[in-house]
């Protein structure tokens, strides 16, 4: 790769160093989180080395004052909205505009370096901007994370966000007609891109959303039916035998947690204390289950080695004894791979770190993503059907009670959030126009996206064997041929939705 350039090096020491805690579906999160920045920016690095010596400039980054109620122009208050803009392949005056969508954690520069969207941007002349959510990373005010606030915090003030973005973008550099815009977005921010589309198509004229749960669901059963399906998915190396191992395993943990055996699963499992109330016992649970809904979720992403092959070889290796014994097995190698040495299991713990206002400006908003779902979208991932191979301990009323014991947000203003939500984007059949919702049919949440063509034009792609936002990352040689096609269906979209505009600009 050659040397990285004195910012990159930077970055790269501030994505490595740092101990953190948490559950381990967080922990996984901010692995992959810091894993798709180190790969940006070494694919950013590789690419600029064979572009030399042509001149280069870094992104500029800036802020956009908001106000924080788009809704109520008599509140006053704004906060400042972290913004890139990298104008290095546009075609000036007349090149279409790439708007990246941040979602539930900070963004960075490498969100208009690097991604499939920024080969697109490449190939079509664009001007690539890209917009932190508000009240993720940096985009916050000092006292952002108290409840007063967090009022302020939805999707549709996230909409009205990127309306005022355009706004700004187009005073910038003079944008006419000419120059149309096509949104990008993945998971949560893939919802945002097609809502964009859906609520503002007069502003954007196309959008890509990824892996986008657009359909709110309090009791989201379905997210544990796709990780039961794809660990027994033999594309990615799931058997049969690996989802009923890894069902008895969870079997025999929920047999001692109801025969009282605690001390013992407490060393079979490292947990870093005893556990002391009822809900330790869940915590315990839902630590262990985390590890295989990360795996699904996130395979293949390249972090810590933990795939589904991986944990399937382990969980159908009768060598290591009973399915309780191997499942201790892939608790043991996961403390490994993330250096930890015990399992934090505390409900206590985690409930403080909910309800934690002291600001953290990179990584995953953990307070922030949960009171959204409290708020508009619930995705709380169950285990209480037959279907699940996990713990029954994993229940709604538990979740649910975290929204209350958080937020004050009873369960009866969470389902109506949840009702509200799907009413006003339509859910998975929101009825708009030149949408392409792209999902990996391994990934959990494609099980609340747009699965099969609506219209002509709005359409979907489900790639065999792919997981999370796989489309959006940069290619590689070794990506499997189907998203290698996705990746080219894309690319064929984007560029007739470009060759339409210019036959008509004022098409909606």
């Amino acid at each position: 790769m050659g040397r990285p350039v004195p910012w990159a090096l930077a970055l790269l020491l501030s994505l490595l160093l740092g101990a953190e805690a948490g559950r381990n579906f967080q922990l996984l999160r901010r692995q992959v989180l810091r894993a798709r920045e180190v790969h940006a920016m070494q694919e950013t690095v590789s690419r600029r080395r064979l572009l030399r010596p042509a001149p280069w400039h870094a992104p500029g980054e800036g802020a956009l004052r908001q106000p924080l109620d788009h809704f109520d122009r008599q509140e006053g208050r704004g906060f400042n909205q972290r913004f890139w803009i990298n104008e290095e392949f546009w075609h000036h005056p007349a090149g279409p505009v790439f708007l990246y969508i941040g979602g539930d954690s900070s963004l960075s520069e490498f969100a208009v370096l690097a991604g499939h969207h920024m080969e697109l941007a490449q190939k079509y002349g664009a001007l690539a901007v890209a917009l932190e959510h508000r009240f993720y990373g940096a985009s916050i005010n000092p006292d952002g994370l108290q409840d007063a606030s967090l009022r302020f915090l939805s999707s549709q003030q996230a909409l009205a966000d990127l309306a005022s973005f355009h706004l700004f973008v187009t005073q910038k550099y003079n944008l006419t007609q000419d120059n149309t815009w096509i949104c990008f977005g993945g998971s949560y921010p893939g919802s945002l891109a097609a809502w964009f589309r859906l609520k503002f198509p007069h502003l954007v004229f196309g959008a890509v959303a990824s892996s986008a749960p657009v359909r709110a669901q309090l009791d989201f059963t379905g997210y544990n039916q796709v990780v039961a399906a794809s660990l027994s998915d033999p594309v990615v190396g799931g058997s049969a035998q690996c989802r009923e191992a890894v069902a008895k395993a969870f079997s025999a943990v929920d047999q001692r947690l109801h025969a009282g055996r605690l001390a013992e699963l407490e060393k079979d499992f490292r947990s870093c204390g005893p556990l002391t109330e009822p809900d330790d016992c869940g915590e315990l649970a839902s630590n262990l289950a985390d590890i295989f809904m990360g795996a699904v979720q996130y395979n293949d992403e390249g972090v810590q080695g933990d795939t589904v092959a991986k944990l399937c070889s382990i969980m159908n290796d009768t060598g290591l004894g009973s399915p309780y014994q191997r499942l201790i097995a892939v608790n043991n190698g996961f403390l490994q791979s993330m250096a930890l040495p015990c399992v934090e299991n505390s409900h206590r713990r985690a409930l403080a770190e909910l309800r934690s206002t002291n600001l953290t400006l990179s990584g995953v908003g953990e307070r922030q993503w949960y009171f959204q779902t409290c708020t508009e979208f619930g995705y709380y991932q169950t285990c209480e059907d037959t279907t699940c191979p996990f713990s029954r301990l994993l229940t709604l009323s538990a979740q649910l009670d975290l929204c209350s014991q958080v937020f004050g947000i009873g369960p009866e203003h969470v389902r109506e959030a949840v009702t509200f939500t799907n009413e006003y984007y339509g859910a998975d059949h929101p009825k708009a126009s030149r949408i392409l919702f792209v999902n990996g049919d391994i990934d959990p949440w494609h099980a609340l996206s747009v699965l099969k063509n609506q219209s002509h034009s709005e359409l979907a792609i489900l790639i065999n064997g792919t997981s999370h936002c796989a489309n959006m990352n940069p290619s590689r040689p070794s990506d499997p041929l189907l998203l290698v096609l996705a990746r080219q269906r894309i690319d064929y979209h984007v560029g007739d939705w470009l060759s339409l505009a210019k036959k008509a600009p004022s098409a909606l």
